[in-house]
């Protein structure tokens, strides 16, 4: 924008100014009406459709899976992505704070005057850009399976087994290929280590803290030692 352009730019502002009207008590009054609305609004549907609960919490489960509410989904979606433990820190702190960094600074990058999107390439690309990667995240993360789920790849045989394993809270306490926890030992190449008998064994009567799953189902007990002891990884 040359010095011409900037003085008719600021001539055709001040005009526009002077015809305008103050922020009180106009503006200040479109938006408690508004607010109003939005509060009114939301007090019907809390009454009309009430709020989901959920069950009872239950302290001493092991199988509760943690899922953030929907407006988190998008930061949930990335600490799936970035697997390992040691870059959890920045999975939840250091890419959201680069992000908002980036934003904040923004305006200080494109600075044209322009107000006109297709005149602010910059600034258009950047919102673009944002909107969607947190559009496409949240609808990965809100389609993404448990954060228990074992991703290995089993024989048809033992999907049963992956399954059940899954469902009975192992992965609290165990690793199991890329997911779980580190309480207890890696299970990945357990099978390599233990046969089934002993499997089975381990089940019954396990070592505390480790719940006993003697109260399972046979059958969802027999799958489960079937697919542990097919877990031998690198031999």
């Amino acid at each position: 924008m040359n010095q011409r352009e900037k003085e008719l730019y600021l001539r055709e502002y001040s005009i526009l100014k002077s015809q305008g009207k103050p922020f009180f008590p106009y503006a200040v009054a479109k938006d408690s009406v508004m607010a109003v609305v939005v509060l009114i609004s939301i007090i019907v549907l809390a009454i009309v459709l009430g709020a989901e609960l959920g069950p009872k919490a239950d302290p001493t489960t092991t199988t509760y899976v943690p899922r953030p509410e929907w407006y988190f989904f998008f930061l949930f979606e990335v600490l799936r992505v970035i697997k390992p433990a040691v870059l959890t820190p920045l999975a939840t702190i250091g890419v959201p704070t680069i992000c908002m960094i980036l934003l904040i600074l923004l305006p200080f990058i494109d600075r044209s005057p322009e107000r006109r999107p297709e005149r602010r390439p910059i600034a258009t690309a950047a919102g673009i850009l944002v909107i969607f990667a947190m559009g496409y995240l949240t609808f990965l993360g809100a389609e993404a399976g448990s954060p228990n789920e074992i991703e290995l790849q089993v024989a048809p045989q033992y999907e049963a087994g992956k399954l059940a394993t899954a469902q009975s809270g192992c992965l609290a306490c165990h690793k199991i290929g890329a997911n779980g926890g580190t309480l207890g030992p890696n299970l990945t190449d357990v099978g390599n280590v233990l046969p089934k008998a002993a499997i089975s064994r381990t089940l019954d009567n396990p070592t505390a803290p480790m719940p006993s799953f003697r109260s399972l189902p046979p059958e969802k007990k027999s799958a489960m030692v079937d697919f542990l002891a097919s877990l031998r990884g690198a031999e």
